[in-house]
């Protein structure tokens, strides 16, 4: 009987810190399932408790000797399937013309996801687009970077516009990679809400001193596999713009 309840806590102690990892950092498992290819390196920029959260790095993914291109995720925390989905894909794929660094924010602070349904007023969002702001903006500023992407989701908010690109910047080079990318393909429009939250903090500081920056957004509630279309879409079309 001992025995049977020592093996019954163990087992309710190994859930607990499994759930725990999951939670305070929803990409670990996915960073584990990276390719080990040996110029593909991780880099932890930051992680102060004060800051709400940590950022990091993870370098050199395609073609190491091509130009360099910055996909950024984790700036509003409750979009993080799409996060996921990037982490996910754009290691695995081959051929890549460009070299890709992908910069991750881990928001500990009221991290909630859409699929509970919550608004998009979590506190977590602010936390992220400082984290954005006070140390990914600087990285990319300085990093001799062609483009950057922003991703993100939403709820459904736009309409028929599910799976879009835009730059919050008009008139710019931004704006043209957005557009020539929507162009490209099949499933991602060109829609420009013209109201982010998130603008001031990456996207517009990075257009407006050299370094053209769009965002990416999908529809949170569309089924994975779709996603994942889209993904790959939008990884291959960036992969060939005329930088």
């Amino acid at each position: 009987m001992l025995k049977r309840r020592y093996k019954l806590i163990l087992l309710i102690i190994l859930f607990i810190v499994i759930f725990s990892i999951l939670v305070i950092n929803p990409f670990k498992v996915i960073h584990d399932g990276l390719n080990n290819d040996s110029a593909v390196t991780r880099e932890l920029i930051a992680n102060n408790s004060s800051d709400g959260g940590s950022v990091e790095v993870i370098k050199n993914i395609g073609n190491p000797d091509g130009k360099r291109i910055a996909y950024v995720v984790g700036v509003h925390p409750l979009e993080n399937d799409t996060h996921k989905t990037l982490l996910k894909l754009l290691p695995t794929l081959d051929n890549l013309n460009y070299c890709y660094d992908i910069y991750v924010i881990n928001v500990s602070l009221d991290f909630s996801q859409y699929g509970k349904l919550l608004p998009d007023d979590q506190p977590g969002r602010a936390t992220g687009q400082d984290l954005a702001y006070k140390y990914v903006y600087p990285e990319i500023l300085n990093g001799s970077y062609e483009l950057a992407v922003d991703v993100h989701a939403h709820g459904g908010a736009y309409g028929d516009y599910n799976t879009f690109v835009f730059c919050p910047v008009d008139g710019g080079t931004g704006e043209s990679y957005g557009r020539t990318v929507s162009q490209s393909t099949e499933n991602i429009s060109y829609y420009n809400p013209y109201q982010t939250t998130s603008g001031p903090y990456l996207t517009i500081p990075l257009n407006e001193h050299g370094i053209p920056a769009f965002y990416f957004e999908e529809n949170s509630f569309i089924s994975q596999d779709i996603k994942d279309n889209h993904m790959i879409e939008l990884i291959r079309a960036v992969d060939n713009l005329k930088l």
